[in-house]
Order: C-alpha cells, then structure tokens, then sequence
C-alpha cells in the first residue's frame, strides 16, 4: 500500500462559495471521483476496500460514481483506510458536508426527473455550457410562453400546476446567466430552430427575438442548412464546464425517456471537438442576429 496521500496527492482547492454557488450535486460527484482516484492510487481494487469497510461493492461502486452520497461520520472510515491526513482530509469532509445540503431544485423533486435535477445541479456550479440544439430553443434561453408550450407538448399528461413547477424551474435556471459570476453560454442552433413553430406566432416570434439580443456572457450562433452534413446530425448535446482542472467536463446527452451523462475525457474531447467545428462551420454572432429577427418577422 502508498504511504499517506498527504505526500502524494494532487488536491485543488475548490472556489469559495462567497464567490461560486456551491452546489450539492458537484460536490458529491467530485468526492466520488476522489474516492474513486485514492482507492486506485493504493492499488487496492474495489472488493478489497468493500471487505475492509463492511458494505457491498455494489455500494462502493454507487459511492464512486456519485449515485449515493456519502455522509461525513462514514467518510472518515475510508480517509482511515486511505491514510489522509492533514489538509486534504479535511477538505474531503467539507465536500461530504456540503453535499449533503439541498439545492433549490431539490423543492420541485415532485416534478424533476433525476436526470434533469442532476443537470441543474452541475449548471449550478459550473463555468461554462456549450450547447447544440438541433430544432428546439435551450431552456437556459427560453422565454416563459416558449416554455411553457415545450413544457405541454413534451408531457400531455401534465396537470395544469405540474407544468406551471416545471416553468418554474426553467425560469430559475437561467438566474446562473446573471448575477456575480455568472455562467458563459455558448449555443448553436440549427436552422431547423428558426423554422419550428412552438405555441402561437407571437410566442415564437417573442422567442426568435430574445435569442437575437446580445449578452457579454451569452454568444448564439445559427448554423443554416446551407453547412452542410456534419457530425452532430445525431442529436443535441450539452458540455457542462467547470471551473477547477481537476473536474472533468460532463457531456450530457438527452432522449424522449432519458438521459445520459458522459464524464470519460476522450467522450467529452470528442463533442469538445464537434462543437468547435459546428461554432466554425455556423454564422457569426451578427449575421445569427440578423437571421433571428428575419425569421421572427415572419411569424408576425
């Protein structure tokens, strides 16, 4: 076994919550890929530290993946076990800590699938989000109506008051776009989002309008049908960036039903390296304007 990762580890402070919102969601998944990076940096495989610590390890496993948190008292167990000491240990115990608070989103937990709440937990602490839609406007720039058609199309079976939480959210969302420090968006949208008819004419031309509005921390670009085939004709795709280097970027992926998180840097290179493409390949940020509001006037 390595001696104390004290003399061996590479800790990065995280950004103080005075000046970063500290999110519930972030902080437990990067405990996860800590525990995960001290187990292997002692060569000791996931049964080995299951037996040790007395839990399965299909629990060790939902614990280093960040699909169950880990409370403080049974961290300690594992620092034990891994020999962390000093600063780091308890930089570790404050992570445990905070991950165990609840974020804003977690109030609608009656109307959030997981997946979405695991979004919004990453949006929460994150620096930047680079995003391609193919058809459909993305929530952080939605307006309310736009939303709220999106919202009962895509869930028929909604209540009145189910739709009326989920718009909620949306709106709340898109507070990280403001504020201290706030999030750096990047979208590009297909064509096809200048086309798509979404509620009413006034809704969508509201929409187009409000996408056609400059902001120092929000770039959109419109790639036309005229680029051509390109990688991303797959489907939509978000890269959620962060602020520390040593938190990887997260790729999240979303379907009718579900949706998927990928974190293995050589998935998130690859969409990093579509989305320069498409961002090279659309309008610049004037002729997109310009685009938007022509398409906005013939809706009206």
């Amino acid at each position: 076994m390595a001696g104390p990762s004290s003399s061996t580890a590479t800790w990065t402070v995280w950004p103080s919550s005075k000046t970063w919102s500290a999110s519930p969601t972030v902080r437990r998944r990067r405990l996860a890929s800590e525990l995960r990076r001290l187990r292997i940096q002692r060569g000791m495989s996931m049964q080995e530290v299951a037996d040790r610590i007395e839990i399965t390890a299909a629990s060790l496993s939902r614990l280093e993946t960040g699909r169950r948190g880990i409370r403080p008292r049974d961290l300690r167990h594992f620092l034990d076990l891994y020999e962390v000491g000093g600063p780091e240990r308890e930089a570790l115990l404050a992570l445990a800590r905070e991950s165990q608070q609840r974020g804003w989103w977690q109030n609608y937990g009656n109307v959030l699938t997981s997946e979405y709440a695991t979004l919004i937990g990453l949006e929460a602490e994150a620096l930047t989000v680079r995003n391609y839609e193919q058809t459909l406007v993305p929530g952080l720039l939605q307006t309310e109506e736009y939303a709220r058609a999106i919202i009962e199309a895509f869930r028929p079976g909604d209540t009145p008051e189910e739709v009326s939480r989920l718009v909620a959210v949306k709106m709340e969302r898109q507070k990280r776009l403001t504020g201290g420090v706030p999030l750096e968006l990047s979208v590009i949208l297909g064509e096809g989002v200048t086309r798509q008819f979404v509620g009413t004419a006034e809704v969508t031309a509201e929409q187009l309008r409000l996408l056609a509005v400059r902001r120092p921390n929000v770039m959109v670009q419109v790639l036309p049908y005229g680029a051509g085939a390109h990688p991303a004709l797959t489907g939509s795709f978000n890269i959620v960036g962060f602020p520390a280097p040593s938190h990887i970027d997260v790729v999240y992926l979303e379907n009718m039903s579900s949706a998927l998180y990928l974190e293995d840097a050589e998935d998130v290179r690859k969409y990093g390296s579509v989305f320069d493409y498409l961002r090279a390949a659309a309008l610049g940020p004037n002729d997109s304007a310009d685009l938007l509001i022509k398409a906005a006037e013939k809706f009206t």
